[in-house]
This record gives structure tokens, C-alpha cells and sequence, in this order.
């Protein structure tokens, strides 16, 4: 197969696994952010720098956001979000941070590939993405691409969904990101 091929073929496998995204699971993330006092962000591995890229841009739109782990993270409590993503959903330190989130009587979303997991169930609300994991492979959605790839890649294209809803809903203006953008680089 050439690299066209290739890419048409993982483009192809994209665009079924996110026909499952409802547009009323788009707004309820949109609402639930909305509403945060302050938005946390947590994931490990892969799912870690594709959760990050979202978390920056919540700060950029202007959102009180941080991703867990960090030295500038403050405490997690009431009236607060923790957005978390994991491929298997049995993630143990993703598991501990909804446990303390939920402790602190935070709000915990998740964005997961597998719904019946520990980590499905300990969320309030979740959405998944069962395009499988490096634990165990997809049925419903059978990739060609290495374990965890198309898990990564289509939260990576919903939460741009996401941040395109909330950049047309400000304006589509791009000083609002770059008035927030960083320039020591």
C-alpha cells in the first residue's frame, strides 16, 4: 500500500468511529465546560500530549484550565471539571485523579475506549470511543493501524471539534487565542 492509501485508509477508519459522536454529546461537553469554576485536565501516555493540546486551548479561549501533574495545578473541588482520557479505561492513576475529583465533589467526564471499565463507571459522565486499546482490540471497529492509534487519533479530531464550536461561538476571531498565546517559544 503507498502512503496515500495509507492515509485514506486511516482518514476512512476515523470517520466511522466519530459517525458515533452525537451532536448532543458535543453540546453536553460544551455545557459542562461552560459551567466549570476551573477546568482540569488528566491522561497518561499518548492520551496525556493529546489532552494537553485541548487544555491549552481552553486557556487560550480565556477557560481557568490546567493539566494535572503540572507545578502550577491547584486543588480540585466543588463547582470545578476533570476531563480525563484512556484507551483501556483501567488507566491506574487516571482512576485515582476521578476518585479524588469525585472526593472533592468535582465534576469528572472522561472520553474512553472502553465503556464497561473501571474507570467508565467511576466517571459522571463519559462518552466512548470503542476503537480499542493496547489490552484488547476493537470488534465493533477493527483497525489496521497499531494498538491505541485510532483511539488517539479520533479524541484528537473530537476535541478539535470542541474547540472549533467554541472558537465560532466567540467570534472566529484569532486575536481572542493570540492575545493568549505563547510567545516565549
Amino acid at each position: 500500500m503507498n502512503s496515500q492509501a495509507l492515509g485514506e485508509a486511516i482518514l476512512d477508519e476515523n470517520r466511522d468511529l466519530l459517525t458515533r459522536v452525537s451532536k448532543e454529546e458535543v453540546a453536553h461537553l460544551i455545557e459542562e465546560i461552560d459551567k466549570a469554576a476551573r477546568i482540569f485536565c488528566a491522561a497518561q501516555g499518548r492520551s496525556g500530549y493529546i489532552l494537553r493540546c485541548f487544555c491549552m486551548r481552553l486557556m487560550q479561549f480565556g477557560y481557568p484550565a490546567f493539566f494535572v501533574g503540572e507545578t502550577i495545578t491547584p486543588r480540585i473541588g466543588k463547582e470545578d471539571m476533570l476531563i480525563v482520557l484512556s484507551g483501556t479505561g483501567q488507566t491506574t492513576l487516571t482512576q485515582e485523579w476521578v476518585r479524588v475529583a469525585r472526593q472533592r465533589g468535582a465534576r469528572s467526564f472522561g472520553i474512553i475506549g472502553v465503556e464497561d471499565s473501571p474507570i467508565g463507571r467511576a466517571l459522571d459522565y463519559s462518552l466512548s470511543l470503542p476503537a480499542g486499546s493496547r489490552l484488547e482490540f476493537s470488534k465493533e471497529f477493527p483497525s489496521i493501524q497499531p494498538p491505541g492509534s485510532l483511539f488517539e487519533q479520533a479524541v484528537f479530531v473530537f476535541l478539535e471539534t470542541i474547540v472549533l464550536a467554541l472558537y465560532q461561538r466567540q467570534g472566529s476571531d484569532p486575536r481572542t487565542i493570540l492575545d493568549r498565546h505563547a510567545n516565549l517559544e
